[in-house]
């Protein structure tokens, strides 16, 4: 692995800051790259305030949106809520729905059948809506590039408002009104809202034009949370500050989706990374062993007793997930040594069997594993549909984009997207986009690199520090947990591996007769490198473990290496 510091602070800037706030200057540095350079900026940043929300009327499309929303109301016709199966799409619909029947509307809940419709807007939704007497849909984390879809719904008297953060295509559907801050002709100040947060503007309009009070739809920031973990966007900027509160709405279990959800769990208080791995896959698992409308069931339910009966389905579907993306992990693995592909810059696998629900999660499985662009098809229906993952620093889209004379349509973001295809090209699409990404990446993003953000020695690691570092939360995208080097580390003697195969590292580190516990996930093969009284560099993050009511201060090791 590569290690590479994040950047280098500027050390004027992080001394005048340090001087302005009075911490110290490991900790100034750590805000200089976060752009964090002033008195004032550091107050925003250590101080989250709903104040700080952008007014929604500054998204291009907005006051078309609002109006119209508001001319439907007044003539009693119904509304559909349209949205995708995931978490992002889920939680959108939930929150949508729950605001538009305060309102008085009469709504219909849809989302999409992954393996009947596939993903984003679909005709048979359309037709459903049309079936219903309905001629207004808010489509949410959907819809920017489905410009034919849309065109038939037009044609049929349905019209359409998109809520989307995906990025456009040459064309703008032609809608009532495009809610997207990734169009260029945008102007809203911040562009990573995901598609539950374009959804919560629309919500924060419509409340402004009602004068109504903005605290009143605060209540929906849990939602809106879940959705900035799981959709993985950047947590900086309105972004921050939705995930701030959101978090303290789902630690107080007000929704009781989530309290039914989290019963079992023994953590006091939730950070973004549990959101994203004991929410999230639990919301993502009806959509992708069932149906995505249980999930919205179960997060727009205020019963408590039909809440629990909506919960123990889905962990009963999240299980059945967890073996099925094992066991088609395993099978894709044994396939790529089958193939023998050295060399290649990317990982492109098919079997016709695989579950559509689960390809996503399997193609992450594998980036990890080879760390190279990696697609996971699968037939659906009459053609092949793939996900694709990429590693730090390439952007897939764009490399999808360049091989899409064998694509029938794909979408998605620089990381993630998904794609369907006729299977006759496949052969030609996987040789095509395998030179795309060869001729394009940089042979040093298929090496994995941690990145760093300072070099400090025990010593530094003070109660203090311990105490701002975690004010830095909610951690995310472009305001990743803090990461630290020390060198010339050695154990006090203690070292053991840990779980199935001795995957995991538990050891106890001493430096200048300082001590900490530290955990190394996935590290059990770096314990030779660990012999009592010799040296190594560590790379970690400092973090405060949870375990039966008592919490104490580990270090998470990322990797080991001996002293350069």
């Amino acid at each position: 692995m590569r290690w590479t510091v994040t950047q280098e602070a500027d050390i004027q800037k992080a001394e005048h800051l340090q001087k302005a706030i009075g911490v110290s200057l490991p900790i100034a540095e750590l805000l200089i790259k976060r752009g964090v350079e002033t008195f004032e900026k550091a107050k925003t940043f250590f101080r989250p305030s709903l104040d700080d929300l952008h007014d929604p009327f500054l998204m291009k499309g907005m006051e078309k949106a609002t109006s119209h929303i508001l001319e439907t109301l007044e003539s009693n016709k119904p509304v559909m809520v349209f949205g995708d199966y995931d978490v992002d799409g889920t939680t959108s619909v939930a929150l949508m729905t729950t605001y538009l029947k305060k309102l008085g509307f009469d709504v219909v809940s849809y989302i999409p059948d992954r393996y009947d419709e596939g993903y984003g807007i679909s005709y048979q939704g359309i037709d459903y809506a049309k079936a219903q007497g309905i001629d207004l849909i808010i489509a949410l984390d959907c819809g920017i590039k489905a410009i034919d879809k849309i065109d038939y719904a037009k044609s049929i008297g349905v019209n359409f408002i998109i809520c989307d953060h995906h990025r456009p295509g040459a064309s703008i559907p032609d809608a009532i009104a495009v809610l997207d801050p990734k169009q260029t002709d945008c102007h809203y100040p911040f562009d990573e809202l995901c598609g539950c947060g374009v959804g919560f503007k629309l919500v924060q309009a419509l409340q402004a034009k009602l004068d109504r009070p903005q605290q009143q739809i605060y209540t929906y920031l849990d939602l809106v949370a879940t959705a900035i973990g799981s959709d993985i966007v950047p947590i900086t900027g309105e972004n921050r500050v939705l995930a701030h509160f959101g978090l303290k709405l789902i630690n107080s279990r007000r929704r009781p989706a989530f309290k039914a959800i989290l019963e079992n769990t023994k953590k006091r208080e939730l950070t973004i990374t549990d959101v994203v791995f004991m929410i999230g896959p639990r919301i993502n698992a009806a959509g992708r062993m069932k149906h995505g409308l249980l999930a919205t069931e179960l997060l727009c339910e205020t019963n408590y007793e039909k809440v629990k009966v909506l919960a123990k389905d889905i962990e009963l579907y999240n299980s059945s997930r967890k073996e099925t993306d094992k066991s088609i992990t395993k099978e894709a693995l044994d396939m790529i040594k089958e193939q023998k592909e050295e060399g290649r810059s990317t990982t492109v696998v098919y079997q016709p069997h695989w579950h559509k629900g689960v390809i996503g999660i399997v193609a992450s499985r594998l980036t990890e594993t080879y760390y190279r662009p990696t697609l996971v098809f699968t037939k659906s229906g009459e053609k092949l549909a793939a996900s694709a993952r990429s590693v730090k620093g390439f952007d897939v889209y764009d490399a999808l984009e360049s091989s899409s004379e064998f694509i029938e349509q794909f979408g998605g973001h620089k990381y993630a997207a998904g794609l369907t295809l006729e299977e006759k090209h496949f052969e030609n699409f996987k040789r095509k986009f395998e030179d795309v990404v060869k001729s394009t990446i940089d042979p040093e993003l298929l090496i994995p690199e941690i990145l760093y953000d300072s070099e400090i020695t025990f010593k530094d690691i003070t109660p203090k520090l311990i105490r701002i570092l975690k004010q830095f939360a909610p951690f995310g995208p472009r305001n990743m947990t803090p990461t630290f080097v020390s060198r010339n580390v050695s154990t006090t003697g203690f070292v053991k591996t840990l779980g199935e195969d001795g995957l995991h590292l538990k050891t106890n580190l001493t430096q200048s007769e300082t001590v900490f516990t530290a955990i190394g996930f996935g590290l059990g093969d770096k314990k030779n490198l660990m012999k009592k009284d010799e040296k190594f560099d560590i790379v970690y993050t400092i973090e405060e473990n949870e375990w039966d009511g008592n919490i104490t201060l580990q270090l998470n090791l990322k990797d080991i290496k001996k002293p350069s």
